[in-house]
């Protein structure tokens, strides 16, 4: 976890926007989210790079990052497992996703999907798509 000097007003949910794969996992999202509580920001937008500069550029094009209206930053699986928690209609998942003792499964699952993102769902849009 890392910590921003950026504290957005939403948890800012920040994502691949030129990737299929991830458009479609946000599009999930933005359903679970009733309550409108979270920002969706691509990676590429260029407040970014202004907003959350402790948030290397090739460390974004790797996972998710979910950052909190307190600035705190989770990445990966920790994000997933942080949304879980947040959006009820994901609450169900957050019961297998928080077993004590499973991050670590949840963080391998989750690194071996991002890595093999292009091939699961394709080349993005642009053809610029490159994975660290």
């Amino acid at each position: 976890m890392v910590t921003t000097a950026h504290h957005p007003d939403r948890d800012t949910v920040l994502y691949d926007g030129r990737c299929r794969f991830c458009r479609s996992q946000i599009a999930i999202l933005r359903r679970c989210d009733l309550t409108g509580g979270l920002q969706f920001t691509s990676l590429h937008d260029p407040s970014v790079a202004v907003d959350f500069p402790e948030l290397a550029y090739d460390d974004l094009l790797q996972q998710m990052y979910v950052v909190t209206r307190r600035g705190q930053a989770r990445g990966g699986a920790e994000a997933v497992r942080y949304l879980s928690r947040t959006l009820p209609l994901l609450w169900p998942a957050a019961v297998l996703l928080h077993v004590p003792g499973s991050l670590p499964l949840w963080k391998s699952l989750y690194a071996f999907v991002a890595r093999h993102r292009l091939k699961i769902a394709g080349s993005c849009d642009d053809g610029t798509c490159r994975i660290p």
